[in-house]
């Protein structure tokens, strides 16, 4: 069973989820009206990607016996000034994500939790790896300058993943 505190702890990363997916896929749609169409694949997987982390804490709340409600969900920005500016957003975004992982991490530590920990923990490496890649966007966006055609080699490079 998993208690009341961390219950609540994990709703609210649920809600914050779902957040990021909607900013990201905002951010995709910025992307696509201003044709970059790899910026755009890249922010709608990433949508999918926090989705899918809501799904995932839902699922565990609910193995646990818990209740997952779902909460109205703030509006997100839909507008930013270049590519750069998105990405440094998501760059700051991901860090303060890494945050309210490790805060729902003291929770279940702090409920003796040993289970929560151990799943939580997945969603910390995973964190590290979000900083990580954002933050080499953002680098390879300034090394490019105003080299516009090295931000649509970007463009195109983002644009594969799958």
């Amino acid at each position: 069973m998993i208690s009341e505190k961390l219950q609540k702890a994990i709703n609210d990363q649920v809600k914050a989820e779902m957040w990021s997916a909607n900013l990201y896929l905002a951010m995709s749609f910025y992307f696509k009206r201003n044709s970059y169409d790899g910026f755009a694949n890249w922010m709608k997987k990433q949508s999918d990607e926090e989705m899918d982390h809501a799904m995932q804490l839902a699922d565990y709340v609910m193995k646990r016996g818990g209740v997952i409600t779902v909460d109205a969900i703030d509006a997100v920005d839909n507008e930013w000034k270049s590519p750069l500016d998105v990405f440094e957003r998501v760059y700051a975004h991901e860090c303060h994500v890494s945050q309210l992982i490790d805060a729902l991490v003291d929770v279940a530590s702090s409920e003796r939790d040993k289970a929560s920990q151990d799943f939580l923990w997945g969603f910390v490496r995973e964190q590290v790896e979000e900083e990580a890649t954002a933050q080499g966007i953002v680098d390879k966006i300034k090394n490019a300058g105003e080299a516009q055609a090295a931000i649509f080699m970007l463009d195109a490079q983002l644009g594969a993943r799958k």
